[in-house]
């Protein structure tokens, strides 16, 4: 009985991980008011092991500068920020960072194009 609750529990656990990383981000933080010129491209992250793979698609006419920013889990392990990406209208970028060991943190910066 004990193998078969820790093999569901093994189960549940994998499904809920990969239903996170598949999920998109918000472009805007919740509690903003909705400009009245749309901005921001749209990010899928993936994090495979110790590396990080994003895609920006901005659907907007205006360019959005992205950033990649990654936080390691392990207090020695060097956090990353990349150098902005500008990702015009109806383009698609990928950003890529990594960790020695576990990533603890990922998250995309967007800033207007000037």
């Amino acid at each position: 009985m004990s193998r078969r609750t820790a093999s569901l529990s093994l189960a549940v656990a994998l499904v809920l991980t990969l239903a996170y990383e598949a999920v998109p981000h918000a472009r805007v933080p919740a509690g903003e008011p909705e400009s009245a010129d749309p901005f921001g491209a749209a990010c899928r992250t993936r994090v495979t092991g110790s590396k990080v793979t994003v895609y920006c698609h901005n659907p907007y006419p205006e360019a959005d500068r992205v950033s990649l920013h990654v936080e390691c889990a392990r207090w020695w392990d060097i956090d990353t920020d990349s150098s902005p990406v500008e990702a015009g209208p109806a383009q698609t970028v990928r950003l890529t960072g990594r960790c020695w060991k576990e990533v603890g943190d990922v998250w995309i910066s967007h800033r207007r194009a000037s």
